[in-house]
């Protein structure tokens, strides 16, 4: 009994059909996402790859600005360097004299701001994972054309059918293997650093408050015996 000849990996490789997919998919990503959340939806490729983002580096270095403002005052925090944007403008409020209750705003307002540009990532790689099957479809669509318009032709036959599945097999892969692990880890990643970053509000609010001046109570006047 002679076995059957192993399948080619060549044999799944189809210009056209990726063409098809792969340049619609792109196309309709393009069309339903701003310029820029598509560039922040490519750049948050590489957050996947770095270690999730941890507030104890930055709870080490809020402690110690701390420390440094109580021996020399809180100007003398204007002359540090922070990495961290978030920490670096409360910092920078907490210098020009800013309440507590102004810097847990501007915390809160950035932390927003930081929620919003990650899901705006996230959103563009799960629109791409609703594209591609529908691309998927039309390249089967197109390709069912190709071969009926070519019944007289097995050749071309063969070659529209492949297209036709191909595809399918290709917007099914672009959406579940690319486009939607894609966003769903980013969505995990944005929450664990959504939930990380209210770690650092206390501290800094803190430090605020003890910075900001206390009012004066005059001494009550001594009462003149009559």
């Amino acid at each position: 009994m002679a076995t059957p000849d192993p399948i080619a990996l060549s044999s799944f490789i189809d210009p056209a059909a990726l063409a098809i997919v792969a340049g619609g998919t792109l196309f309709a990503t393009l069309l339903r996402t701003s310029p820029g959340d598509v560039g922040r939806g490519v750049c948050a490729l590489t957050a996947i790859a770095r270690r999730p983002f941890a507030a104890d580096p930055l709870l080490d270095q809020i402690a110690a600005l701390d420390r440094i403002a109580r021996r020399h005052g809180v100007v003398a925090l204007d002359r540090s360097v922070i990495a961290d944007a978030d920490v670096a403008a409360a910092v920078a409020a907490i210098v020009d004299g800013e309440g507590p209750e102004d810097v847990s705003r501007l915390l809160d307002q950035r932390r927003r701001a930081r929620i919003l540009r990650h899901a705006a990532a996230a959103d563009m790689w799960a629109g791409a994972a609703e594209a591609a099957p529908a691309m998927g479809m039309v390249g089967t669509l197109v390709g069912l054309v190709r071969m009926f318009t070519a019944m007289t032709d097995p050749a071309a036959i063969g070659g529209g059918m492949a297209v036709a599945l191909l595809a399918t097999l290709y917007g099914a892969l672009i959406a579940n293997l690319v486009a939607m692990p894609v966003a769903v880890r980013l969505r995990r990643r944005a929450r664990a650093e959504a939930e990380e970053r209210t770690r650092l509000a206390a501290p800094l609010v803190a430090l605020a408050d003890r910075e900001q001046p206390r009012a004066v109570r005059p001494f009550p006047k001594p009462e003149i015996a009559a």
